[in-house]
């Protein structure tokens, strides 16, 4: 099925599948308690509350709330958990200061297989208005998942391979919805069902996107840019984009069918998705990217990019098998393009095939320990191909086994845990900048869990966590238009090794929760992209290596304040803070060599060792009221970002803004047992001029003005 066949046949069928004709309970629970549902990014089953770890849990009329375009923008407002930005296509989630290769997203337990990390204008390949639930783990998440979650993992679960029979023969949701800041159209459909023998189980979902520009509440570009640029180009006094950000519609299709064969001990399932987006990069952005070159047109074309990517997986389970309580295996299979266009031209195109394989074996209790190992393995085939391919292509081929256990001790529970992973890099030696290179790492961490009253839980946490650099820190040698600057990597580069430490606590007593975590992570060798004060035609940044620091806190309080058995009034507040410096001081002198063409400039100059990170999020605070009655629901809520001026050399700081939000939801539910939402959201309601410290974009791509979603949804 092409993804325009797709979009026609999801617009339809959400329409028409909202009918009663094979309606049943909706089971939308509208008092669903979030930190009582079970969490799947974990081996051993557990609720987000009973959890030694830190974790944050998205599901239900929570979820439906948050749902966005992208899943960074859709797990934005938990605490500790911002976004990054490049434009409304593309936004992937930053968990306590980390992002990119040090946060892992999965998809039920897999990667993703995108190239999100590679690049900060490269999508995630997942589609957050189709999950059934998405969790964060916030700390190393390297225990399950390996290097590339050093700092975090995001795992969206979507039930594409059921894995168990449904409530009724047939049930499902679907949702239209429109926008008034972009003129978005979106429509989805869910559908699982089982047959009469109940052992087949299908699944079936598709949704179609398509946004246009979106408003802005003034310029583009912000002031102290277009001041920068008015001193060196005459006509950059032009006051440029107003109103409406060029070249920032979206549209995107995705799909999927999943079939399983469920027994009395187990199950077997497969399924066959895909994902395809097209999004434009705001053309300021792209135009101040190539300053100093010469051009050859007086305007140039519009930048966009067209993502496609198809995904196999399968999957198989099987309780009480020996000595174990279940077995789980998983396998999937990604094919992934990514094709960047300058207007009708092809520039750059990235290709990337991967297999990745997951076996979870959980044991029956051995002295008190309940636990499970695991085995994890993958294979990544990665080229690019065309002017802007800053990085070479590459093979990486990864392995790792691990170990984690729990234990009881009356008022305490405890967390042990063990992972080992060699990690190959093979690269293309005709353009490669350095020779392959293969890794060896281990992490290990201890969770004490105590139960100080039936109210009152601490916990404590330490871990060692180690990552492997990646291909992009390894051997970029070029101009990398995303981030408008020559990026050239270090193929010296050795393994990063994170030592963390974190105490919490949750205390609840009836309609009141307060849960609160102030941890620090020391990073020896950690690898960062470095400014340099080469004078080229774009700045020049370089991978490097010094020790570094982070700490931060981060409290959430949810208080249903009132309760007449009519109304219901709750009120929530959060805030976090993060802070992230290089741990040294002074600077090392580095010989660079900046390519062009066929040959090479060659420059020595200073790399910082001290002093902050740069694009750290900046600190939040925010508040939420609610009220239910009956059949309707609804919120007003503001977050404050403070100003980030804790900066690295030559850094801008960055203007705190105010973002203020509405939800107001009526519920229906119908004879024949459907259930029924119409919906209105308001987001960004004082039209801020708001930019977002951790984008690239944040001088040329301000967040959306005021907006108003509405639509339906239907639950049967």
């Amino acid at each position: 099925m092409t993804p325009s066949t797709l979009s026609r046949t999801a617009l339809f069928v959400a329409i028409a599948a909202a009918t009663p004709a094979f309606a049943q309970d909706a089971g939308h629970d509208h008092a669903h308690q979030l930190d009582r549902v079970v969490v799947h990014a974990t081996p051993l089953p557990t609720t987000a509350e009973d959890l030694t770890r830190p974790v944050e849990v998205l599901s239900g009329e929570a979820l439906d709330e948050a749902k966005a375009s992208t899943l960074g923008e859709t797990v934005s407002r938990l605490p500790g958990v911002q976004t990054s930005y490049f434009g409304p296509g593309v936004g992937r989630p930053i968990v306590r200061g980390f992002e990119g290769a040090r946060v892992q997203v999965l998809s039920d337990g897999l990667a993703a297989g995108d190239v999100s990390t590679v690049s900060v204008d490269h999508a995630v390949s997942i589609e957050p208005f189709l999950a059934d639930q998405i969790e964060v783990l916030k700390g190393p998440a390297t225990l399950l998942y390996g290097s590339g979650a050093i700092g975090g993992a995001v795992n969206v679960v979507d039930g594409r391979v059921p894995t168990r029979v449904t409530d009724a023969p047939l049930q499902g949701r679907a949702e239209l919805r429109g926008n008034t800041v972009n003129d978005e159209r979106t429509g989805m459909l869910r559908l699982d069902g089982t047959s009469a023998s109940g052992h087949l189980v299908f699944h079936v979902d598709a949704l179609h996107r398509e946004t246009g520009d979106y408003d802005i509440p003034g310029f583009a570009e912000s002031a102290g840019a277009h001041a920068a640029h008015a001193e060196d180009e005459a006509e950059a006094d032009e006051p440029g984009a107003y109103g409406v950000l060029p070249n920032s519609a979206v549209r995107t299709d995705s799909g999927a069918l999943g079939l399983s064969w469920i027994g009395e001990r187990g199950f077997v399932g497969v399924s066959q998705s895909l994902y395809n987006t097209r999004y434009g990069i705001p053309a300021e952005a792209h135009a101040h990217s190539h300053e100093g070159e010469e051009a050859e047109s007086e305007e140039e074309a519009p930048v966009h990019i067209l993502l496609d990517q198809r995904r196999t997986e399968a999957r198989a389970g099987l309780d009480r098998a020996g000595p174990f309580e279940t077995a789980r295996l998983k396998l999937a299979r990604t094919t992934y393009t990514h094709t960047e266009f300058e207007g009708d031209e092809i520039g750059t195109v990235f290709d990337n095939d991967t297999v990745e394989g997951r076996l979870e074996l959980a044991h029956r209790a051995v002295a008190g320990w309940t636990g499970a190992f695991g085995a994890q393995w993958s294979r990544r085939d990665f080229e690019a191909v065309g002017e802007e391919a800053f990085v070479p292509s590459s093979r990486s081929n990864d392995a790792g086994l691990f170990w984690i256990g729990r234990h009881g001790f009356g008022q305490f529970a405890a967390e042990l845990g063990v992972r080992h992973d060699r990690n190959e890099v093979d690269v293309d030696a005709t353009s490669a900048t350095g020779p392959s290179r293969s890794f060896d790492t281990t992490s290990a961490s201890a969770a004490l869990r105590w139960d100080a009253t039936p109210d009152l839980h601490v916990s404590f946490g330490m871990d060692r966590a180690q990552r492997s650099p990646t291909a992009e820190e390894l051997y970029s040698s070029g101009l990398h238009v995303a981030t408008g600057s020559f990026e050239l990597g270090d193929p010296t580069l050795d393994v990063e090794t994170a030592n963390r430490a974190e105490v919490g606590l949750h205390w609840h007593r009836g309609p009141l929760k307060l849960s609160a975590s102030a941890y620090a992570v020391r990073f020896d060798n950690f690898i960062y992209l470095a400014d340099t004060n080469i004078d080229e035609e774009a700045p020049v940044r370089v991978w490097a290596q010094a020790d570094a620091r982070f700490h931060g806190a981060e409290a959430e309080l949810d208080w249903t304040f009132f309760d007449n058995g009519e109304d219901r009034f709750g009120l929530r507040l959060f805030g976090d803070t993060v802070r992230a410096r290089l741990a040294g001081s002074g600077a090392r002198t580095t010989d660079v060599a900046v390519p062009h063409g066929d040959h090479t400039h060659d420059y020595t100059t200073d790399i910082a060792l001290g002093g902050n990170l740069p694009r750290i999020a900046p600190s939040r605070i925010g508040g939420e009221m609610r009220w239910e009655r009956g059949p309707w629901r609804a919120s007003l809520g503001a977050i404050r970002y403070a100003r980030q001026d804790r900066v690295a050399r030559l850094e801008e700081e960055t203007p705190g803004y105010t973002l203020v939000d509405a939800h107001l939801t009526w519920h229906l539910d119908t004879r024949n047992e459907t259930a029924w939402e119409l919906f209105l959201d308001g987001t960004n309601l004082l039209d801020e001029d708001a930019r977002v410290h951790t984008s690239f974009l944040k001088d040329y791509a301000p967040l959306p003005g005021r907006g108003i979603a509405f639509g339906v949804r239907a639950f049967f």
